[in-house]
Formats: C-alpha cells, sequence, structure tokens
C-alpha cells in the first residue's frame, strides 16, 4: 500500500535526509552572506528546510544545491518585501576580524597578518554590493560560478565578470599597502 498517507510521509522524510540534509551547511553559509545577523541567517535556512519540506514531494531530484539556494532567494526576497531593510550594515561585523586564534611563527609575521586580514576586510566591505556579494558566494562560501549566478538571478558570464573586478580591486589595494607585488603594465 505504498499510496497510503504513511507511505507518502515517508518517502518525504527519505526524500528530505537523501537531498536536503547534505546541503545544510552550505545553505548556512550562503544564508550568513545574505543577511548581516547570524540569528537572521539561521532563521532563513530554517524557513528554507520548511519549504523544500513542504515541496519535497514535487522536486525531481535533480541539482538539489540549486533547488534549495533557489528556495532560499526567494524565502530572502519575502521575507525583505515583508519588513524593508532597516539596517544597512552590520556594526558588529568589524569584531568578526582577529578573533581567530594566530598561529604565526613570530610577532613580524603576526602584525603582516593581522594587516592583510585588516585590508581585505576593508578591501571587501569597500566593493559595491554586486561586487562583495560574488566574491563572498564563490571565494568564500565556494560555490560554483553556476550556483553563484543562479543564487544571484544572473548570468554566469556576469559572475565572473564581477569576481575578476572584485578581486583586482582587493589586490590594487593590497598592492598599494605593500602587502602583495604590483602587477607590471604590459
Amino acid at each position: 500500500m505504498s499510496g497510503t498517507p504513511a507511505a507518502s510521509d515517508e518517502r518525504r522524510r527519505d526524500a528530505f535526509a537523501a537531498y536536503v540534509l547534505p546541503e545544510i551547511d552550505v545553505l548556512l553559509r550562503v544564508a550568513r552572506t545574505l543577511v548581516p545577523r547570524p540569528a537572521d541567517a539561521e532563521d532563513l535556512v530554517q524557513d528554507t528546510l520548511l519549504r523544500a519540506f513542504r515541496s519535497i514531494e514535487s522536486f525531481d531530484g535533480r541539482h538539489p544545491r540549486a533547488w534549495l539556494l533557489t528556495i532560499m532567494r526567494n524565502a530572502e526576497m519575502n521575507r525583505t518585501r515583508r519588513r524593508r531593510p532597516e539596517l544597512l550594515d552590520d556594526p558588529d561585523s568589524a569584531e568578526r576580524v582577529g578573533h581567530e586564534e594566530n598561529l604565526a611563527a613570530s610577532p613580524e609575521a603576526a602584525i603582516v597578518g593581522e594587516t592583510f586580514d585588516a585590508v581585505v576586510v576593508e578591501s571587501l566591505d569597500a566593493l559595491p554590493d554586486r561586487f562583495r556579494r560574488v566574491v563572498v558566494l564563490v571565494d568564500v562560501d565556494g560555490l560554483t560560478y553556476a550556483e553563484a549566478a543562479h543564487l544571484i538571478g544572473v548570468p554566469v558570464g556576469t559572475v565572473m565578470s564581477r569576481l575578476h573586478r572584485a578581486r583586482t580591486r582587493i589586490r590594487e589595494r593590497l598592492a598599494a599597502a605593500g602587502l602583495a607585488p604590483r602587477r607590471s603594465e604590459g
């Protein structure tokens, strides 16, 4: 009796376990790039998981990460429409830098490492949102170009172009601070 409600619930749970649960870490990393506060990121992931569970029976099993990221993007757009952005920046984001364990071999290396990290963070923060978002999605969260493009709703070539421009700007700021070699004009 595979048509019973109990069998249907079991198929839903099995599909959820197979397609959704392995992607939770990625969803959380991506959510942290979409919203400024960790609690909001966790809420967004939970909302995404609930929506995925409700619609798992209609999912064809192909490309679960893209399917989940689409659900997340739509959930965040709906949340943004409902509450309107009240804060543009998280004033506590700067506190995250420097709380990591310092494994430098010497005091000089520690200072250079801290300076390098600070310049990278400042460079990233100075980027326009469209550039910053692709850097975080691809370089920090580890999404593929296609996944990032799908998530933000642009062609893959646009992601590649924005990523190149963003990396160039970050590299230029590092070079200006003496922390990276200057590229030769050739």
